[in-house]
């Protein structure tokens, strides 16, 4: 019996140069940190302008509203004021004058030096607010004091968020504004599919089929593709079908989010054993990435192979 020939890697592709071997290689150890680095700082980024900055920016405003201690030239006495302006530089131990075209301030001579030890980068401007901006911040609002005090705020803020929904007037008050925005014509659209989205990330589900990966022939029969399920879709669909169907999201390359939404017969997704991490890993990576438990299945086949094949030759050989 003549064994059929097996085509081996090397035989369908060439070995690569030594220099594009060494790249890819190089590309293949640099890409996932600096992936992941440049996600993360997207992340960051726009936390900090749509989230930080703006809620920094009322804290900074209500601390200089509080603290602001800028005096105008009529608030000091009438013989301090008149050697004042015959020596405009003239310094007092507590007060430092500041002029601005014609405006002209004083701000205590702590803030003062504060301020022009640490001016920042900003063009700071010789008045009394713009000082206590920037004593503000570098006094009450540096990193290290905004970011740890605005994630503990935050946490706790969902917290009680959650603590407050779960009670009933909780409920009543999100039901109240959920007719409210029921009410807006464009409003209700993008707040009906935001929530909707929300939901299926953030609630609590018992339904285990929310949570499975399955396999669709899509775009057409002997093509598979990974899809999420999502729900048990339209009543409409499924008593045109005449069997239970499931809504499926058909996530895309490299951005599963930018994915697209199918209604499937149930009896015609394959069950696949990853989870939902992984089948995000897989898509991600345009397939690069297999679960492990799956590269292990896929290993056995070969040695499966290999062992029946020395079992018909041995039998061979034996007859």
């Amino acid at each position: 019996m003549e064994m059929p020939e097996t085509i081996t890697d090397a035989q369908v592709k060439p070995p690569l140069h030594p220099i594009r071997k060494a790249l890819l290689r190089g590309m293949a150890v640099l890409f996932p940190p600096l992936f992941t680095i440049i996600i993360f700082a997207w992340i960051v980024s726009t936390t900090d302008v749509y989230v930080l900055e703006p809620v920094k920016g009322g804290v900074r405003w209500a601390l200089v509203k509080m603290n602001n201690d800028t005096k105008r030239p009529e608030d000091f006495p009438a013989d301090e004021l008149s050697s004042r302006n015959v020596n405009p530089r003239l310094e007092s131990t507590e007060y430092q004058r500041l002029e601005h075209l014609t405006y002209v301030t004083y701000v205590p001579k702590e803030v003062y030096d504060m301020v022009m030890a640490n001016p920042g980068d900003e063009l700071l401007v010789p008045r009394g607010d713009a000082f206590y901006r920037r004593y503000v911040e570098i006094r009450w609002l540096g990193p290290l004091t905004v970011i740890p005090l605005f994630l503990a705020v935050f946490i706790i803020l969902l917290y009680l968020l959650g603590k407050f929904m779960a009670a009933g007037i909780g409920r009543l008050f999100v039901r109240s504004f959920e007719q409210f925005v029921e009410r807006l014509p464009l409003v209700r659209n993008v707040y009906s599919s935001v929530k909707q989205v929300s939901d299926f990330l953030f609630t609590e589900r018992e339904i285990v089929e929310y949570t499975r990966v399955v396999a669709v022939e899509y775009p057409r029969k002997g093509i598979f593709s990974l899809g999420l399920v999502t729900g048990e879709s339209m009543l409409d669909i499924r008593s045109a079908a005449n069997e239970p169907v499931v809504s499926v999201l058909m996530a895309t390359s490299p951005m599963p989010v930018t994915g697209f939404t199918v209604t499937v017969r149930k009896s015609q997704t394959i069950e696949l054993d990853i989870t939902i991490e992984q089948a995000f890993q897989f898509i991600i990576s345009c397939g690069v990435v297999i679960p492990s438990q799956q590269l292990q299945q896929m290993r056995k086949i070969p040695e499966e192979k290999e062992e029946a094949v020395e079992g018909v030759v041995e039998e061979e050989d034996g007859g």
